[in-house]
């Protein structure tokens, strides 16, 4: 199955109001870091969905391209106020190319991890390097693995038991695989549904910038350049590109 099957209309038409990530508390601290690494220029976003951080990003000036493989993620962006002012490509953020450079690449709330083989993974930090002019920077939002709450001899562990959401996750632990299962009680019907995911070490994620001629400029333990520790539970990478001769 294609990513794009996850992301499909059903999903498109709820995914705001699913999705907790879009209270202005916190949007607003993410907008307000990518717009200073912006710097007034411009930006690209691999997996721009329908829009929570481009939006707000291009209202401060920022000019904002996206990339997602997602039709009907893509169709709700458009209908927002702002969204006809965002350049959209429709395709695989790992491989396309937009035909010019930017300020700013970034790929965030764990997208990276949508990825589901390590070479894809490294196809896309290749593909933002591609994208960056010298001196521009790359960043990456996503969890740190937290393979440590699950016992041992075991691969799964519940990440959310509600009255209306329920949420395990099914691992891999060879080939860093994991599939999160979903059941949401909506109307009172229970929806069933399942995506595939690729966990990512933050050293393994150095390496992919390495090979892609990038270079780790700070790593911060949230959007607020809180300190990064070894209990954070995600953190906020910043690669940039080097000028020629560095």
């Amino acid at each position: 199955m294609d990513i794009d099957d996850y992301f499909d209309e059903k999903v498109a038409s709820t995914y705001d109001s699913d999705v907790d990530a879009f209270r202005p508390e916190a949007v607003d601290p993410v907008v307000d870091f990518l717009a200073e690494l912006a710097d007034g220029r411009s930006a690209l976003e691999f997996g721009i969905g329908t829009g929570r951080i481009a939006l707000p990003l291009a209202m401060k000036g920022i000019e904002v391209h996206g990339i997602d493989l997602s039709k009907a993620m893509l169709a709700k962006l458009t209908e927002k106020t702002g969204g006809d002012s965002i350049v959209l490509t429709q395709c695989d953020f790992a491989t396309t190319s937009c035909k010019r450079t930017f300020s700013l690449v970034y790929l965030i709330f764990n997208t990276i991890m949508n990825l589901t083989t390590q070479d894809k993974q490294v196809k896309c930090f290749q593909n933002a390097a591609s994208h960056l002019n010298a001196g521009g920077c790359f960043v990456i939002e996503v969890i740190v693995p937290a393979l440590g709450l699950i016992p041992h001899g075991e691969t799964n562990h519940v990440f959310d038991l509600g009255d209306e959401h329920w949420g395990i996750d099914t691992y891999d632990f060879v080939s860093q695989s994991i599939v999160s299962h979903h059941m949401k009680v909506r109307n009172q019907k229970a929806e069933l549904s399942s995506i595939p995911f690729r966990y990512v070490w933050p050293s393994e994620l150095d390496l992919m910038a390495r090979i892609a001629n990038l270079k780790l400029k700070a790593r911060w333990g949230g959007w607020k350049k809180e300190p990064f520790t070894n209990t954070s539970r995600y953190h906020v990478s910043v690669w940039e590109k080097p000028f020629d001769g560095d």
